[in-house]
């Protein structure tokens, strides 16, 4: 049976390298659509609790994973000479930024090694991690070739972003448009064909580079207009303008403009970092992406904004920064979820110690983080403790913070996400003071 006859019928073995936010839902997307997958995951961790059927990323169900696991659909393994046996490849591994803002492809590197000693015919290999245009064809794609095998005939390379928006309510991954670009209209046909059996609508585009370039696109354009706002933001602080008030009022305009919020930074593992992995791409071409690094710059800064802000009003209230206690309010890079990757909080955090101040935070989502190479735990929230901290920082506006009884007890409240309705002496907000 060929592949293609293999994966119409379910028969198609399917394995998931990298089982994080993006891989482990897509796991159970394809387990709920009847396949056999494997999961490979260097963490051992990870890979016991998947088989124990323990579920640890929020936007699974619990019940769908521990029902494809007692149904014999969903091993985990970090054998990766699995690979033999199986039919098609996920990559769906962490791509980070080095200090630098160079891209740190190496964990694509790591996967592409182990992959290339049991590749065999008719293996489908899809890079769902993003990264820069050109990744897939010049550096998997001649890694691949060495065994021998022929790229659009005996195996089958794409490309299709991972679109995962942590905490969606609505967006999960089955509902969310893939797009998928393969190195050759073979590759894109398979891949597609594949996909479409658990992805409500695919998208093909014409190359694997032009669908590394749409991941890159949604997110650039996120950043810098969240750039946008930000420097709104600040220049509003010195016009004496509500920032809220006017994005709230120019979004009443029916056509030609879309709402954006400033706030404290950004975080998460996309939207900063991916603007930069296109921004490094076009300086090896000679080309300066100028939107990319001014936005990068306004981004980047506003943590510094947020901790001049609560220096204006402790100076208010005749206060030091120096010596005084301060409680953040929300860790997480965004509201109500427990990641706290690249999150401005800790930005904060940091430029407050530096100052000399003492910092706790309270998030319901986030029970403890490791700071300063320790464990620091959430702290809890009532209102004599809250009193008894010189200021509070609302840095991510989770739903289920008691923001009233903060407003009432805190000696003074930093809002940068405009949590707080109306104006109060204790109140200074983000772009509106």
């Amino acid at each position: 049976m060929n592949l293609e006859a293999k994966i119409r019928s379910k028969d198609a073995r399917i394995g998931v390298i990298g089982l994080g936010y993006v891989g482990l839902p897509l796991v159970v997307e394809f387990t709920n659509s009847g396949f056999h997958v494997t999961g490979i995951d260097i963490s051992g961790d990870k890979v016991a609790q998947i088989n124990r059927g323990e579920n640890y990323i929020k936007d699974v169900v619990d019940s769908e994973l521990t029902s494809a696991v007692d149904q014999g659909l969903l091993t985990a393994t970090t054998d990766f000479s699995v690979i033999r046996d199986l039919d098609a490849l996920s990559i769906c591994v962490p791509t980070p930024l080095r200090k630098t803002k160079d891209p740190d492809v190496s964990y694509i590197l790591a996967a592409l090694d182990e992959i290339s000693q049991y590749m065999h015919k008719d293996l489908l290999i899809v890079l769902e991690s993003t990264t820069y245009p050109g990744t897939t064809r010049e550096l998997m794609l001649p890694r691949l070739e060495e065994s021998g095998l022929k790229v659009g005939k005996d195996f089958f390379l794409a490309f299709s972003p991972e679109r995962v928006d942590p905490g969606n309510p609505v967006f999960k991954t089955k509902n969310t448009p893939k797009v998928i670009g393969g190195i050759t209209k073979e590759c894109t046909d398979i891949a597609k064909l594949l996909y479409e059996q658990v992805i409500d609508t695919i998208v093909p585009v014409y190359s694997t580079e032009s669908a590394e370039m749409v991941k890159l696109l949604e997110n650039t354009f996120r950043a810098i207009n969240i750039g946008l706002v930000n420097e709104m933001a600040l220049m509003c602080d010195k016009l004496g303008v509500d920032v809220w008030e006017v994005i709230d009022a120019a979004a009443t305009k029916p056509f030609g403009f879309m709402k954006f919020y400033p706030g404290p930074g950004l975080g998460g593992h996309c939207i900063p970092i991916d603007p930069f992995y296109l921004s490094w791409k076009m300086r090896t071409l000679n080309y300066n992406a100028r939107f990319i690094q001014l936005a990068g710059e306004i981004n980047t800064a506003m943590p510094e904004y947020v901790v001049e802000l609560l220096t204006e009003g402790l100076n208010r209230q005749q206060k030091s920064i120096n010596g005084s206690r301060i409680i953040i309010l929300g860790v997480s890079y965004k509201r109500d979820i427990d990641d706290v990757r690249e999150s401005p909080a800790l930005d904060v955090m940091k430029l407050l110690e530096e100052k000399g101040a003492e910092v706790s935070y309270y998030d319901p989502y986030v029970r403890q983080i490791q700071w300063n190479g320790d464990r620091l735990m959430s702290i809890e929230l009532k209102s004599d403790i809250i009193a008894d901290y010189a200021a509070a920082i609302i840095i991510t506006d989770h739903h289920d913070i008691d923001y009233n009884m903060v407003r009432i007890h805190a000696p003074l409240l930093v809002d940068t996400r405009n949590t707080i309705e109306g104006k109060h002496a204790n109140v200074l907000k983000l772009g509106a003071k």
